[in-house]
């Protein structure tokens, strides 16, 4: 059955009882919540990702974004500051990230330009390599928002859960890398 029409059809036949969100065999949830626990891999600090259907990029807090010239390659260092919902503590890590594109996000409040990096995040036991546009995320309540992009590989969402798994990443966790994935034709990359 294509994607589209299966995903049209989910909450009704769930509604039905014909599909469930329960667990699986193994214990683990089939469907991740809207709001989600994660760690940004490898700093391993624990943050509330929300799982947003209606954005394509995922995007994730950043402060004093800066793009540099780093052997003719354009790079960004910018700073992540985050309550570690495993501690509780207000927590900063400073990246340097080569930049992968430029996105510009068109809103109510009108154009903004962002520079997009690759980082990676453990969500589950798997670690997730994806792009992330930066913003200064202060007034939001989640620091990451996981766009479409990447909800595609963690499969569907029960917008009626959250915190369905906690991250479990160990040194050798399963990888997804970014350069090894491919979209939906009505995702694109």
């Amino acid at each position: 059955m294509h994607k589209r029409i299966k995903a049209a059809l989910l909450p009704a036949f769930a509604s039905l009882g014909l599909v469930s969100f329960g667990a699986q065999a193994d214990g683990a949830p089939h469907a991740l919540g809207w709001i989600e626990k994660a760690t940004i891999e490898p700093w391993g600090t624990e943050v509330k990702a929300k799982l947003d259907t209606g954005a394509l990029t995922s995007s994730m807090h950043a402060e004093n974004i800066e793009q540099y010239e780093n052997d003719g390659e354009t790079w960004v260092r910018f700073t992540v500051e985050v309550e570690d919902e495993a501690s509780g503590d207000v927590v900063e890590q400073r990246f340097e990230r080569p930049l992968y594109r430029d996105l510009t996000v068109r809103g109510a409040g009108g154009k903004e330009d962002r520079p997009v990096v690759l980082m990676k995040l453990c969500i589950g036991q798997t670690i997730y390599e994806e792009q992330f546009s930066l913003e200064d995320r202060d007034d939001m309540l989640y620091p990451v928002l996981l766009g479409r992009r990447t909800i595609q590989d963690l499969g569907p969402v029960d917008v009626t859960e959250t915190f369905t798994r906690d991250p479990e990443c160990s040194e050798d966790a399963t990888v997804h890398a970014y350069d090894q994935k491919t979209y939906d034709d009505d995702i694109g990359d």
